[in-house]
């Protein structure tokens, strides 16, 4: 793909976000639309659905899902142990202390993927670390995890091997029983860290 090409596949999709982003009157944003779209072109807020199913089957407590859709939504289906933010209340304060930290591993969710990138999007501008979006939303996670689709056969053993660990991650999570993944599988990618705050420097001395 030409660059100029590659180049309008990430900013005409990050214009379509900024304009549904809800107005910021409250806080300073400290990324500017350059930095933000320099981040975006990596992909590095994305983790796959076999990441968080592992971390969900493993009861990993650094994980933690924001489900930014509405609350009607919300109460139908959610990810489990999920809490409810919806994105038009994001820059309210009763949810900076979701938002800012650094003992979490927020992952964004929403049906597709453009909401939660919004609220990640808001999240990084204001310079807090620690946030993510799951990729492809709910659409995606139950193509893969809740209903995936047998490979054949011949496929290699790493497919076969992830099809495995899908179809009992679909079990555990969808109330069948607390049945483990299989041992040794290869999931997409490693857990994100955690980002640690910088620490202030204490003032020395006295008056």
């Amino acid at each position: 793909m030409r660059p100029r090409l590659i180049l309008a596949s990430v900013i005409i999709p990050l214009g379509l976000i900024i304009a549904a982003v809800p107005e910021n009157t409250t806080k300073p944003y400290k990324l500017t639309a350059e930095q933000l779209l320099n981040e975006l072109k990596t992909d590095q807020q994305f983790v796959h659905p076999d990441q968080v199913a592992d971390m969900l089957i493993q009861k990993d407590p650094s994980l933690q899902l924001i489900d930014v859709r509405s609350s009607a939504e919300f109460e139908k289906f959610s990810l489990p142990g999920a809490i409810n933010v919806p994105l038009e209340n994001l820059l309210s304060e009763d949810y900076e202390y979701y938002l800012n930290q650094d003992i979490k591993l927020n992952v964004f969710y929403s049906n597709g993927s453009t909401a939660a990138n919004e609220a990640w999007m808001i999240a990084r501008q204001l310079g807090y670390k620690n946030n993510y979006v799951l990729r492809g939303g709910l659409n995606f996670w139950v193509e893969t995890i809740m209903n995936p689709q047998k490979p054949a056969e011949t496929s290699p053993n790493e497919e076969l091997a992830r099809y495995d660990f899908r179809k009992a991650a679909s079990s555990a999570l969808g109330g069948g029983g607390a049945i483990a993944p299989a041992a040794e599988v290869d999931v997409p990618a490693a857990k994100p860290p955690i980002i640690k705050r910088k620490k202030k420097k204490t003032v020395q001395g006295g008056c």
